[in-house]
């Protein structure tokens, strides 16, 4: 005869005990924001993760350091996004000449989890913008996609495990690209209510979303300096007419005729 089966009541302190200490610990929304920190989105084979990527800025030779166990792909979306970083420095507020003088430090917590993809390329974008301009990025706001060196933004894979990560991790607004719009019938419409999700197209729409303001365009002085220097070659060259263009013509004086 079968031995009657119990009833037992499932509680957070049970599945604890049952499954023993969480290994893996989920990323949670920052306190407040932050200059050269930014919120991104990763798949992992435990499903979508918070990450976070940190810019730090010093002065230097224009070194780059990349660490937290990033693998080949990543650290080549890093190189891109500096790449379109330093092209577009002047348009995005930053003066052109500071990169020789200045080291970058790219950091991605975990230092030990192994990390690639190239699904970093906004994040990274992101962070370098607010650490060279000093704005804050937006903490409640994450983040994927892959950039270009135009600065376009490609897609991605495993959205939806990314988008319940963002969820998870108390995020309100996520940039997605724009060509993942077709994945969002995969996701939950709970998340899909509870989070604002915007389609970026190229990384002038992500800094506007991102960052706290805006950057002002800025011009090099060592620009300025070159087009005063070619105005007064420009100058140089122009015959000078001899006598004030203000004055009246010259008059033949009249004469006494004899």
């Amino acid at each position: 005869m079968d031995e009657p089966q119990k009833k037992i009541s499932i509680t957070p302190k049970r599945v604890r005990e049952y499954l023993g200490v969480p290994k893996y610990k989920h990323g949670k929304v920052e306190e407040k924001n932050e200059i050269g920190i930014t919120s991104g989105l990763a798949w992992t084979q435990a499903g979508g993760e918070l990450l976070t990527t940190e810019v730090t800025v010093m002065k230097g030779t224009g070194k780059v350091q990349l660490t937290g166990k990033l693998g080949d792909v990543m650290k080549e979306s890093a190189h891109a996004a500096l790449s379109y970083v330093r092209t577009n420095a002047n348009r995005l507020g930053i003066y052109s000449s500071v990169f020789k003088e200045t080291d970058i430090h790219v950091h991605v917590p975990e230092g030990a989890v192994p990390k690639d993809g190239p699904s970093a390329g906004v994040t990274i974008t992101t962070s370098l913008v607010s650490a060279f301009t000093g704005i804050p990025v937006l903490r409640e706001v994450a983040m994927t996609g892959e950039v270009t060196l135009r600065g376009k933004v490609l897609p991605i894979g495993g959205l939806k495990e990314k988008l319940l990560a963002a969820k998870r991790g108390m995020m309100k607004t996520v940039l997605i690209p724009a060509k993942n719009e077709k994945d969002l019938t995969e996701v939950p419409e709970e998340i899909k209510t509870e989070l604002q999700i915007l389609s970026v197209e190229n990384m002038d729409t992500v800094l506007e979303r991102a960052l706290e303001c805006v950057p002002i365009s800025v011009s090099d002085p060592e620009d300025d300096n070159k087009d005063e220097r070619k105005l007064s070659e420009e100058e140089s060259l122009v015959p000078q007419q001899k006598g004030n263009l203000t004055e009246p013509p010259f008059e033949v004086p009249n004469f006494p005729q004899h």
